[in-house]
């Protein structure tokens, strides 16, 4: 079993805490557009009160531990790992709530190079305890706006999780999968159970667009998020989104391996 401390120092020895990837100028940037309530970095959420550059700062060095001094706008942004294990906690109790009562849930990633063996496992485990696994919408065609211009792609499912791909990425089911913010595909899944009269998922686990759209419709929603992405943050501080676990998103795969065994343990769903 991966100990507290032995997930701390794995979480620091391969930077997805502590000083992290991520950019102190890409992460101000974001505070920056989302104050200006740039559609790119909101995300799907809908702010209820304004958040200005000074406040976001302000919650993002609460949340996930970043310098809370606008002077300091050059190096690597920097995550407290002590609020990512709390965070890691919370997200393992969500999921031993909606596997205990076997409701049904969706998973949907926007970063599937980086984050979609997570998220299987996740799926595998919250299956095998009884829960229904979603697959919503598969196939359907979502028009995303991206810096080159209108894209469409198509919503697919792998081993349970939702990403979106371009038409010609190969064959359904397969590999890899685009990375996107949008929260259209989220948006896009939850309209087809609606119209269906189908079950809606009482629980979404993902990132990005996923938990943000998913969390403003109303929809409980959880998932990781790096310094650079107030919006899961905000929307948590506001109640729209439960859980916003802050680390950093695009390490390699199989650096979050551990971070799974964490939370399938805590949320005792390990087989």
């Amino acid at each position: 079993m991966l100990t507290r401390g032995a997930l701390r120092a794995h979480l620091l020895d391969v930077r997805l805490a502590g000083v992290v990837a991520t950019s102190r100028e890409a992460s101000l940037r974001s505070y920056r557009l989302f104050a200006a309530r740039d559609p790119r970095v909101l995300i799907g959420i809908d702010p209820e009160r304004e958040w200005g550059q000074r406040e976001l700062l302000g919650l993002m060095a609460e949340r996930c531990g970043v310098s809370a001094d606008p002077r300091e706008t050059a190096g690597p942004d920097l995550i407290d790992p002590d609020r990512t294990l709390a965070a890691l906690d919370a997200f393992a109790g969500r999921l031993a709530a909606v596997a205990e009562r076997r409701a049904p849930v969706l998973l949907g990633t926007g970063h599937p190079h980086r984050l979609l063996g997570f998220y299987v496992a996740l799926a595998e485990a919250l299956s095998a305890a009884g829960c229904a696994v979603l697959t919503l919408a598969q196939g359907r065609s979502v028009d995303i706006t991206t810096r080159f211009g209108l894209r469409t792609y198509h919503l697919d499912y792998v081993r349970g999780v939702a990403m979106v791909r371009e038409p010609a990425a190969g064959r359904a089911g397969g590999e890899p999968g685009a990375h996107t913010h949008s929260p259209l595909p989220v948006r896009t899944a939850l309209a087809a159970a609606a119209e269906g009269g189908g079950p809606l998922p009482e629980l979404v686990i993902g990132d990005h667009g996923w938990v943000c759209g998913a969390g403003q419709l109303g929809f409980e929603a959880i998932g990781p998020a790096d310094t650079d992405d107030p919006a899961l943050f905000v929307g948590e501080a506001e109640g729209l989104v439960s859980v916003a676990v802050p680390l950093d998103d695009a390490v390699r795969s199989e650096y979050y391996r551990p971070l799974t065994r964490y939370v399938l343990n805590r949320a005792c769903l390990s087989r």
